[in-house]
């Protein structure tokens, strides 16, 4: 029986698509479309409908905020950034995902 791992890579790209979020707004605020931009060319594809929800639990998590900047080709647009929570919850995520992959590679260099 062959198994499919197709189902298991999206879990794995989306759990870590939170921590990439962050990743992205620790170096500077960002528009939705340059997150998906980077996102994209980092292999984790998004699409706007998957990307929104998120931005918006991270906001009412407290991680992220947001403003308005007006755009010299359209109407204004929605700039996110981290929160000092954020930086916080950032650097804790940090921490588990060095843990996460030394294992992984002491395991895979054993």
């Amino acid at each position: 029986m062959a198994i499919n791992t197709n189902n298991i890579t999206a879990q794995m790209r989306k759990g870590f698509l939170e921590y990439c979020i962050l990743l992205i707004l620790k170096k500077k605020e960002a528009y939705t479309s340059d997150i998906i931009t980077e996102l994209k060319e980092a292999k984790l594809i998004v699409v706007e409908g998957t990307l929104y929800p998120l931005l918006t639990r991270l906001k009412n998590s407290g991680l992220l905020n947001y403003y308005w900047k007006e755009s010299t080709q359209g109407p204004p647009r929605k700039y996110y950034e981290l929160t000092d929570n954020g930086t916080v919850f950032l650097d804790e995520l940090e921490k588990s995902w060095n843990e996460i992959k030394n294992s992984v590679d002491y395991i895979k260099n054993k």
